[in-house]
């Protein structure tokens, strides 16, 4: 009797928990509704697949792979190609956690408006302004570089009026209209797609015809991976490299904020997770190959990009013209994206109440102007400052931006076994899962803990495990002193609609 009972009542509260979750559901699904009849000005869907394909391409390429990659080289050799295959299989299930979320209920504020919805407000907070932060740090080393770029053509010109010329430009592209956000990335992300495929058709064609304009280095040849042994660092270089593959990564997770103003998110989406793995396996696997298949990889030392060395090996005078416009270029769409994704993630934070009610202001065309603008200006400020700030200023908020890439990283899927969690029994509804599951999901926190205890082991890196607490704390504090000056209760969108 006693057995029947406790059966019976284990079966009426696991029905209770489903009647909750469904009515919070239904709830969350009215509540967007109405949100949406009261604010026709809301962001517009104006990203179509051909956007997302292509920002997604772009996400996967940054100034890494064309001057960075020479450092990964020269910490694992060739063993670095295993590194990006491991290190991709983590951002595979962290893409993947975050595109089952975006296309069960696309938003664009993305993983922070997931995580104040089924994890905590608090949850919400520091995934927003972690991720705000984050690309305000990127944004702000990119522009202070560009100046770099440009003086190498024209040396007369200040840096900090390139700097101030790009800001200017991409601010009034990202203030026109989703849209133009769409086409610039599109065309910024082409130029370097393209770069990457020409260097690895030139190789390819290096290696077949034997061309070799360099006395001093041997043939081409597929046999210098293994020459000195694939693992010629040994597995401490491939460990020693993990942490720099990780990073270079950084800004993949764009996709998930582009499902808000997508135009068919359940479509679009998923092919442009799904795509991560290859994009990985061409574009990083596959053109690191090439390089060290044409320059030994022991005779690569970082004076001079790899790619410029591809280049110069087939005769071409201009390589290092060539890829000054290609990171240039990666830079302009590293800004293009940052600044649109803060944008949206201020807007989020407003209607979550985690930030000042102005950033949810729009424009007739719904652009959350006031953040995009805000966004804009701390930049400018902070490149400003960074000239009379001395270099460990600079390399402490650098060390705060990498530790925050790790912590929006472990958010997304801390979210994601939150959001599991919630819906329940709706996880064999789901139209996009992430394979494996909450297995998946734990092998991918684990991976990235581990990335974080190899950090504390690499003195490159140490200042960033250490910032990474004090910028949680910092976080933290925020959010309780924010929730003390406000009133408690609903959230800023949800009082808007209830005085409404």
């Amino acid at each position: 009797m006693n057995g029947h009972s406790g059966t019976s009542s284990g079966k009426d509260g696991r029905l209770g928990r489903r009647a909750a979750e469904s009515l919070d559901a239904r709830r969350e699904d009215a509540f967007d509704d109405v949100v949406a009849r009261k604010d026709p000005e809301g962001l517009r869907k104006g990203l179509t697949t051909r956007h997302i394909q292509m920002i997604a391409f772009g996400g996967a390429i940054g100034t890494g792979l064309f001057y960075g990659s020479a450092a990964g080289i020269k910490l694992a050799g060739p063993s670095l190609l295993l590194a990006y295959a491991l290190g991709g299989i983590v951002i595979f299930f962290v893409v993947r956690a975050m595109g089952e979320m975006s296309v069960h209920r696309p938003s664009s504020g993305s993983f922070s408006r997931y995580a104040n919805d089924y994890w905590s407000p608090r949850a919400g907070f520091v995934a927003g302004w972690n991720y705000w932060f984050n690309y305000i740090a990127v944004a702000m080393a990119e522009l202070t570089v560009v100046g770099q770029y440009v003086q190498y053509w024209f040396p007369s010109v200040p840096a900090w009026a390139s700097a101030a010329a790009v800001l200017l430009v991409i601010t009034a592209v990202n203030l026109v209209g989703v849209k133009a956000f769409g086409e610039f990335e599109f065309w910024f992300s082409a130029i370097k797609v393209a770069a990457v495929v020409g260097m690895i058709v030139l190789g390819l064609y290096v290696i077949a015809a034997g061309v070799n304009s360099n006395p001093h280095l041997p043939n081409p040849s597929f046999g210098h991976l293994f020459g000195d042994g694939f693992l010629a660092k040994g597995v401490t270089g491939l460990l020693a490299s993990l942490v720099f593959v990780m990073f270079s990564f950084g800004g993949i997770e764009l996709i998930g904020i582009t499902a808000g103003e997508a135009e068919n998110p359940q479509r679009s989406i998923p092919k442009a997770v799904n795509q991560v793995v290859y994009r990985i396996l061409i574009f990083y696997i596959g053109a690191l190959t090439i390089v060290m298949a044409v320059v030994p990889w022991r005779q690569i030392n970082g004076k001079l990009s790899p790619f410029v060395q591809i280049f110069d090996s087939v005769g071409i005078s201009v390589a290092a013209h060539v890829l000054n416009f290609v990171v240039l270029t990666a830079a302009l769409s590293v800004y293009n994206s940052g600044l649109y994704s803060n944008g949206r993630v201020l807007y989020s934070l407003a209607r979550q109440g985690n930030a000042p009610k102005a950033f949810m202001r729009l424009s007739r065309r719904g652009i959350p102007y006031a953040g995009v603008l805000f966004s804009s200006m701390v930049t400018a400020v902070a490149v400003a400052v960074i000239y009379f700030l001395p270099e460990t200023a600079f390399s402490i908020l650098m060390a705060m931006a990498l530790g925050s890439s790790i912590i929006s990283w472990v958010m997304i899927l801390l979210t994601h076994r939150a959001f599991r969690k919630r819906i329940g029994s709706g996880v064999a509804d789901l139209a996009f899962k992430l394979p494996g599951g909450l297995a998946s999901n734990g092998v991918a926190l684990a991976c990235l803990i581990g990335v974080f205890i190899l950090m504390a082991f690499n003195p490159d890196y140490r200042t960033s495990v250490a910032v990474m607490p004090i910028w949680l704390f910092i976080l933290f504090a925020a959010y309780e002193g924010k929730k003390r000056s406000s009133r408690p209760g609903m959230p800023a969108d949800r009082v808007q609609e209830s005085r409404s």
